[in-house]
């Protein structure tokens, strides 16, 4: 036999993964999800305050873009307006919860022998968690996600100004909580 013919098929853009969606590949939206999955459930776990929140807020999420793809108006990056979904139905689910207080369980999780590492990265995200929803949203995005404030103010839709003093605000509040790493009790920030 001959050499034989390899087909080379490149990979699909975001955007094109999108529109194949709309045109009826059923596969296209499954694909683009596995592509952005990690980063949009660290996102939706970063914004909410439980990971059963995070996992029904991305599900909402998906399908809030599964079924509105065909608006898509391709004035951003597919990846922005899919982050900008997960933050909203983030914030639309904390903002539900709010409306409907709960009573909170107990987090009582054994840590024996884990690192310093770990403790901190548990009181960090204790400490982000009590911020404020929109303020959290906008740390989160510029300084977890490395967007830009210009890139965050779209995604939440919001102006520049109010990205930087949320930021700003965010940041004095997180460093007054973590404060008690230094001087104080970690139980403070519970």
């Amino acid at each position: 036999m001959g050499l034989g013919r390899h087909v080379f098929q490149r990979e699909r853009s975001d955007a094109e993964l999108l529109a194949a969606h709309v045109a009826g590949d059923r596969y296209a939206f499954g694909e683009l999800f596995n592509r952005h999955q990690r980063q949009l459930h660290r996102l939706a776990r970063l914004t909410t305050r439980s990971p059963e929140d995070a996992e029904d807020a991305l599900q909402d999420a998906m399908l809030s873009a599964h079924r509105g793809a065909g608006s898509f108006r391709h004035d951003a990056a597919v990846a922005s307006w899919l982050h900008r979904i997960v933050v909203n139905a983030c914030l639309d689910r904390l903002r539900r919860a709010r409306t409907h207080p709960t009573a909170p369980l107990e987090d009582v999780h054994p840590v024996a022998d884990r690192t310093a590492q770990v403790d901190t990265a548990i009181l960090v995200h204790r400490a982000l968690m009590r911020l404020p929803v929109e303020q959290r949203a906008a740390v989160v995005a510029v300084d977890m996600q490395g967007y830009s404030v210009a890139d965050t103010a779209a995604l939440l839709g919001v102006a520049e100004g109010t990205v930087k003093s949320r930021c700003a605000r965010a940041r004095v509040r997180l460093a007054e909580l973590l404060g008690y790493l230094d001087a104080g009790d970690p139980a403070d920030l519970t």
